[in-house]
């Protein structure tokens, strides 16, 4: 475990650009590999970014963390990222991470991160049965959105529909999506926040509409590491009310372990942009 750790988590550092700058201090820059269509930085890989400073920083794997969204990193922006260790028990370190630019705070992350022995044999819920990646049909983004983390990484439908095949008529509040990044890399739970983020985009289904979503929190809750090339987002929208959504999804590896759980909230709107 710690040294797919390791070698998992310098990966994730490279994607994102992430270096120490001190004790507790880390700094990466809002480039177009890591921003939303919307210009600014994408709230997995902020969320991925702090995750990564809190291992390195505890020397301990993430095994909850949660981010709350206060405002926009633009493009081109330099990310401040400090972290507190507030409590470090024998089994469990309580620690929190602060995401600055230009002295304003637009992230807070609260972790926990450590390890225990109790295990048992299987996940208490089943992956669904879905074709493997290669079967899939690749999603398309629209060229209009240009560079942002969706052509950085790559993603094909694997349960749901298309953005192209939106009519108006409503579906399952279950989709799912395999995701992987160029390069293989590793998966660690910087990268699986990263995926975890893909839930803003199962709102589109269930309202048979293309949407966009605008994440208000994120949550990242890691079971187990293994290595995989494809990582199965299994997302599940529950509710949307008054303009805001909540959903989960479960994170598989291409043999069916699962490797994490996350879930958010999104502000959602329907997407009158171009369709290609």
């Amino acid at each position: 475990m710690g040294e797919l750790l390791a070698l998992s988590a310098m990966d994730v550092k490279q994607f994102l650009g992430l270096q120490q700058v001190g004790k507790g201090h880390w700094r990466l820059e809002v480039d177009e590999r890591l921003i939303t269509p919307g210009q600014f930085l994408f709230g997995g890989c902020g969320l991925a970014a702090g995750v990564v400073a809190l291992e390195e920083d505890s020397g301990r794997p993430c095994i909850w963390a949660t981010a709350h969204y206060l405002s926009y990193a633009p493009t081109h922006a330099t990310v401040d990222v400090f972290t507190t260790l507030a409590v470090v028990g024998g089994n469990v370190t309580q620690a929190r991470a602060t995401a600055m630019v230009d002295g304003k705070e637009i992230l807070t992350i609260n972790a926990a991160l450590g390890r225990g022995s109790l295990t048992a044999d299987e996940p208490w819920t089943q992956m669904p049965d879905v074709p493997g990646p290669m079967d899939c049909p690749p999603r398309i983004i629209p060229a209009a959105y240009g560079q942002s983390i969706f052509t950085s990484t790559e993603t094909r439908t694997a349960l749901g529909r298309t953005m192209e095949q939106m009519d108006g008529t409503k579906g399952s509040p279950n989709t799912a999506l395999w995701a992987r990044v160029p390069g293989h890399l590793e998966p660690s739970a910087g990268t699986l926040a990263i995926f975890g983020d893909y839930v803003s985009g199962g709102v589109a289904n269930p309202l048979g509409q293309r949407t966009m979503g605008r994440s208000l929190d994120n949550t990242i809750r890691v079971v187990t590491l293994e290595p995989t090339e494809w990582v199965l987002c299994d997302i599940r929208m529950h509710a949307l009310s008054g303009g805001f959504a909540q959903g989960t999804a479960f994170l598989w590896s291409e043999r069916g372990t699962l490797l994490a759980t996350a879930s958010q909230t999104i502000a959602a709107k329907i997407w009158d942009g171009p369709r290609n």
